[in-house]
């Protein structure tokens, strides 16, 4: 057995039904000319001859000692991939909106730990005569950033390309001429090095905390309708846009991408809440999770993930003077992790969402201020066009984690010249979870006037 991560461990731990641990994502795919009735049929076939599997995918939580859990991997020798890998069929008409709510469902339900941690879901039926795929992996699996990679990995930018590869069969991806991985004795001697100079680093976070306020602290945030305790259930919404659109506000306004991204958020949390008579006075707070992979580490399991919290400037009423607010506080947040060794990047961040494990107390959402309103990820996607089989892919929505004290998600990649964003909700704290798409059109052309683009 391996022992699994303490950072991993706490996905584990911190499951329940009320909270499943797991990262998804819907792939939409249009099929090739001319394929046939049994095109999926046939693919399914395909990849159930298909018996190996990588290390990642037999894993699920051992008992040590007889009993002990959670501390340790089993390996499953045997993987019953008719029970990981299944076909559904959506009823009619066979909209995108039964999709979604087949996925929510999906989104809901716990992987078993009995057996390694993933599904995936063939769904066919839509009716203007594409396929999707949903594929769900736990958390403490693999975290966002590295399944999308793995994901896109197992598609080809070339549309006649016909193998058919799937995540769970790929291994590491080889590392370029050049890039050597560290030993473990470098890993030891940087962490080290990164200890003994954490006094003087801590005295510059606090001088950038408390005096330049530079960096945004948790616990600041307004109590919202998503920070209360949360049940089982999901709601999932998708929708694409046109990355061009997103391109043109960065350029008039002098800004990140990440930055309008944000702003389109914020917009429509605002405009959503106003909708709700429930917008607070201060601005909510987002957590903005960051990579902090270097490159050779792209495609390895577990989770390292830094985390920034910006100020989505809710209270802001014109779009332009919110998206500088927005701006001005992810370049401050930056600012502060730029110069800290990695060991220490990681440090801060889990101070920044220590609120999080808090949440497991009893009562403590339902009494505490939150540490943040909402998580917000871009997670790197395609460039180009992606094709599977031939069949090429319309719209990959990653669609993550709701907490207690967190109930609403927003996730979005590139996908080629899209944005695709992938929302998740609790059903029952997060009502008309759809009509967010329809604020973050708006928003998205709010900004464009306001910019003059």
């Amino acid at each position: 057995m391996k022992l699994i991560s303490p950072t991993d461990s706490m996905f584990l731990i911190g499951e329940s039904r009320e909270h499943p641990m797991h990262v998804a994502g819907l792939q939409l795919f249009k099929p090739p000319e001319g394929a046939g009735p049994e095109f999926i049929r046939d693919m399914y076939e395909t990849i159930v001859k298909n018996d190996e599997f990588q290390p990642t995918f037999r894993k699920h939580p051992g008992r040590l000692l007889g009993g002990i859990s959670n501390v340790a991997w089993a390996i499953d020798e045997d993987v019953d991939i008719d029970y990981h890998l299944r076909r559904s069929g959506l009823p009619r008409p066979g909209r995108v909106r039964e999709l979604l709510e087949l996925v929510s469902r999906l989104h809901g339900t716990l992987l078993d730990r009995h057996r390694p941690l993933w599904e995936a879901s063939l769904v066919e039926g839509l009716e203007d005569g594409r396929f999707a795929v949903y594929t769900k992996v736990h958390h403490s699996l693999l975290d966002g950033v590295s399944a999308q990679r793995l994901m896109i990995r197992s598609l080809t930018s070339d549309p006649d390309d016909h193998e058919i590869r799937v995540p769970w069969t790929l291994g590491p991806k080889p590392r370029r001429n050049g890039s050597v991985g560290r030993s473990a004795l470098q890993s030891i001697t940087g962490t080290v090095g990164s200890l003994a100079s954490l006094a003087p680093s801590t005295l510059s976070i606090a001088r950038a905390a408390l005096l330049e306020q530079q960096l945004t602290l948790p616990f600041r945030a307004p109590k919202t309708m998503f920070n209360v305790p949360i049940g089982g259930a999901r709601r999932a919404a998708a929708q694409s846009w046109p990355l061009a659109r997103i391109r043109a506000i960065k350029t008039a306004a002098g800004v990140t991408v990440n930055d309008v991204v944000l702003a389109m958020c914020s917009g429509a949390l605002r405009a959503y809440l106003i909708e709700r008579e429930a917008l607070p006075d201060t601005p909510l707070i987002a957590m903005v999770p960051v990579s902090l992979r270097s490159e050779h580490e792209q495609d390895a399991g577990g989770n390292m993930v830094g985390t920034i919290l910006c100020n989505l400037a809710t209270d802001i009423a014109d779009p332009a003077t919110r998206l500088d607010a927005i701006s001005m506080s992810m370049r401050d947040n930056k600012k502060v992790f730029a110069d800290l060794p990695r060991t220490q990047a990681l440090a801060l961040s889990a101070f920044l969402v220590s609120g999080i494990a808090l949440g497991l107390l009893p009562g403590f959402v339902s009494t505490a201020p939150p540490p943040f309103n909402i998580v917000i990820s871009n997670v790197p996607g395609a460039r180009e066009p992606m094709y599977w089989n031939g069949a090429r892919l319309d719209g990959n929505y990653p669609l993550s984690i709701a907490l207690d004290g967190q109930a609403l998600n927003i996730t979005l990649t590139n996908n080629a010249d899209n944005l695709d964003f992938g929302l998740v909700g609790c059903r029952r704290s997060v009502p008309h979870l759809q009509r967010l798409l329809m604020h973050l059109e708006d928003s998205l052309a709010d900004l464009e006037k306001a910019v003059s683009v």
